[in-house]
Order: structure tokens, then C-alpha cells, then sequence
């Protein structure tokens, strides 16, 4: 048997057969090692020399862990009543207060997931109160909008797209600020006019009076990103270090300033971010010990050289990227796509004159759209289990939402300027 497809078809029984991803790879690995007669130790010459020398990796489990303190003090609550003092007196206004909390949240923790089950259900309990919304629709407007989280800067996704293409984080953190704004907006158009044919609710407006009080109260965690972004931006440390700075910042507001984090609250924030961050971290493995093998079979270079084959031109190229990757965000989950299929287009993409950065924030929005696609859409499930809707509900109030941010998707890919533009503004050549 071909040592590949045997790794191939041993990955796919154990991933079926429940046990976790990552663990299915490095299970794959070896047997391909075994089946060519190679040292087994590569396994862990590999590990020890990608994990312990990979100082980018080190970003996903403080960025996790700022997320976890945020969730856990009283940081959400205040952007949320910050957020609803300003959009919430429109009609729809908390679909819109859904959209504006994970536009300024995302600035933070860098997750999805973080986005949807800490200020995500907040918003949606918020909204299917008293039946001013339904909870499919709540359901599915959190979803769609957590995954803006890492679009914004920080990005764990971008973290980890930096890791297997040696390109800049923080030029890659800028070229995602555009796209996030735009496909925030694009949201808020799609709700005005749901709002207008739905009769969705218009809720009290806050006294102005109100407003310098909440916005001060706000102000530490609505600082947060400038401190962030200043400090990458500026040269004063690297975005490693800016996680570590997100997790110390986010204590210090909660614990000091807000005293809001109790030990308690400390322990739990600790232990969900290190299961989080272990659940990742066995991903990462598993994707950089089966990387070794889809290098040994030269299958970039092969997939390379075939599509040349095909005489695309670069905007061809990138649409069969987006099928590509639409369609197995459908079905599989988005790290492991980033981690093991993306690897594999960089090399044509740089072949074919793309812009690494531009590539990897589309490959990044396409991975993001596949939260919210049935039927494997991760996020809808975490939805599902906060509102108690029905998924079918969920899926028939999702589609505007993702036929909206495939709209953004294509935008996006046509006009890459539009993704390099603020990049560029900050020196990078591309």
C-alpha cells in the first residue's frame, strides 16, 4: 500500500472513529514513517523543534486567556451597555448592538468562540427576552457576527496562518481591519432591511445625561485595542508579547479597577483557557508532524505544477480557493483546514504573483464563513445549545447572513487593494 494513502485513510478512521484530530495525524505520521522505513523519532524531533522554537505559537493561549478574564470580570457587560446607549434606540437595535459588541470585542479576545459564548450569549438572552426576538434569528445573528472576531485584529486564526507561511502578524492584523469593518456593515444593512420587514422592536433610548457615564465606565476596556494595536504598531513589542500584555491588561482592569475577578473567577478563567489552549495546541502538533509528511510527498509542489498545468490566472486561482475552502468549512473544523489544506496553495498562490497577506486573510474569511455553514458550522451549534432553538429554525435564518458575507468574500477577493491598503500605510511592500 502507498505509505501516503495509508496515513491518509488511518487519519480519516480515527478522526471518525472520535478520537481528536490532532491525535489522528500523529497516529498518520507515524505509520508513514513506518511504511518508509524512517525513524520514528522524526514524530518527536518534530514537535520538540516546531512547538518549543515556534515563539508565534505562544500568542494562542494568551490571547485565549485574555478572552477567558474578559468573559469573567465585568469587561463584556460594560461595552454591551456602552454598545446600547449609542445603536440600541434604532429600530432592530439590539441585532445592531449584536454587531457593534463583536466589532469592539473582537479587538480583543481574537476568537470566534469566545466572541459567541461570552458577550455572544449575553446579547442573544438580551434579545429573546420577552419574545422581542425570535431565538433562531438571535441564534443565528451571534453567530454571524462572532465571526468577525478574527477578522479584527488580534487574530488567533492569523496567528497560525503567520506560522505555516512565514508571514508578517502584524501586517497581517492590518490587512484584517478593513474587512472586518466592512463585513460588520454589510451585516447592519442586512438587518435594516430584516428590521424593516419584520417590525422588529425599537428599545428605549438612553438619556444623554447617561452617557458620559457609561462611556467612562467603558473606557478601560474600549482602551484595550489601542493599547494593543499602539504597541504592535509602534515597534514596542511583538504580538507574542502583545497577547501577553492583552492577558495582564484584562486582569489588572478586572481585578483592580472593576474588582470584579474574585479567585474563583481566576481559577475557572484559568482552566478554560488551558483547556482551550490544550485543544489547539494537540491541533498545532498534529498539523506540523503531518505537514513533514505532505512535504516528504512534495504534494504542494505537485499540486503546483498540476495547476499550472491549467493556465489559471491569479483571480481564477483564488476563486477555486474559495469553492475549495467553503466547501470543506462545511465539513471540517477551521484550524485544522488552516493548519493542513491552506499549506498546501501557498506555494501556487506565490507562484502566481498573490500577495501572501491578501491570501491569507481571504483563505482566513473563508475559514470563518465555515463556522456558519451547515451542517458542520461549529458556531451554530454553540448557538443552539445557549438559545435552545431548533436547528433548522437557525439554518433557514442563516442564509441572508451567509449569502452577505460571501458577498463581502467576493469583494474582497476582486479588490485586494482594498485588503492591502492600510498595510501599506505602515511600510509593507507588497
Amino acid at each position: 500500500m502507498d505509505p501516503f494513502s495509508a496515513a491518509l485513510g488511518m487519519i480519516c478512521l480515527l478522526a471518525l472513529l472520535g478520537l481528536p484530530i490532532g491525535l489522528s495525524m500523529i497516529s498518520g505520521s507515524i505509520m508513514y514513517l513506518y511504511l518508509r522505513g524512517q525513524d520514528l523519532g522524526l514524530v518527536a524531533e518534530r514537535l520538540l523543534n516546531s512547538m518549543f522554537t515556534g515563539y508565534v505559537i505562544l500568542a494562542v493561549p494568551l490571547f485565549i486567556f485574555a478572552a477567558e478574564l474578559m468573559n469573567t470580570g465585568s469587561m463584556t457587560d460594560r461595552l454591551l451597555r456602552f454598545c446600547n446607549a449609542f445603536v440600541g434606540r434604532f429600530r432592530g437595535g439590539l441585532a445592531h448592538v449584536n454587531i457593534v459588541q463583536s466589532l469592539i470585542f473582537s479587538g480583543m479576545s481574537g476568537s470566534a468562540f469566545a466572541d459567541a459564548a461570552g458577550t455572544g450569549r449575553i446579547i442573544a438572552n438580551m434579545m429573546t427576552r420577552d419574545g422581542r426576538y425570535t431565538k433562531s434569528f438571535a441564534a443565528a445573528l451571534t453567530a454571524s457576527s462572532a465571526v468577525i472576531g478574527p477578522i479584527v485584529p488580534p487574530s488567533i486564526p492569523m496567528v497560525l496562518y503567520s506560522l505555516v507561511s512565514n508571514t508578517s502578524i502584524g501586517f497581517l492584523f492590518l490587512a484584517g481591519v478593513l474587512p472586518g469593518i466592512l463585513m460588520a456593515l454589510m451585516l447592519m444593512v442586512l438587518v435594516v432591511i430584516q428590521s424593516r420587514r419584520q417590525n422588529f422592536p425599537v428599545e428605549a433610548p438612553t438619556p444623554l445625561r447617561d452617557l458620559p457615564g457609561i462611556t467612562a465606565s467603558a473606557f478601560p476596556a474600549l482602551l484595550m485595542p489601542v493599547v494593543l494595536l499602539g504597541g504592535i504598531y509602534s515597534g514596542a513589542m511583538t504580538p507574542t508579547e502583545a497577547a501577553a500584555v492583552a492577558a495582564a491588561y484584562a486582569f489588572l482592569v478586572s481585578a483592580l479597577l472593576y474588582r470584579s475577578i474574585t479567585p474563583r473567577k481566576l481559577y475557572n478563567s484559568l482552566t478554560a483557557g488551558a483547556r482551550s489552549s490544550a485543544s489547539i495546541g494537540m491541533l498545532i502538533a498534529g498539523a506540523l508532524v503531518f505537514n513533514y509528511v505532505v512535504t516528504a510527498e512534495n504534494i504542494p509542489q505537485t499540486l503546483r505544477v498540476y495547476l499550472e498545468g491549467w493556465n489559471l490566472t491569479p483571480l481564477q486561482f483564488m476563486l477555486m480557493v474559495n469553492i475549495v475552502l467553503l466547501l470543506l468549512g462545511a465539513m471540517l473544523e477551521g484550524t485544522a483546514i488552516l493548519l493542513i489544506i491552506v499549506p498546501v496553495f501557498i506555494p501556487t498562490a506565490v507562484a502566481l504573483g498573490i500577495d501572501p497577506v491578501h491570501f491569507g486573510v481571504v483563505a482566513v474569511v473563508n475559514i470563518m464563513i465555515g463556522l456558519i455553514t451547515p451542517p458542520y458550522g461549529l458556531l451554530i451549534f454553540i448557538m443552539q445549545s445557549i438559545t435552545g432553538a431548533r436547528l433548522k429554525d437557525i439554518f433557514a435564518d442563516l442564509v441572508p447572513f451567509i449569502g452577505s458575507l460571501i458577498l463581502v468574500l467576493a469583494v474582497l477577493t476582486l479588490f485586494p487593494d482594498l485588503v492591502l491598503w492600510l498595510p501599506r500605510q505602515f511600510g509593507y511592500q507588497g
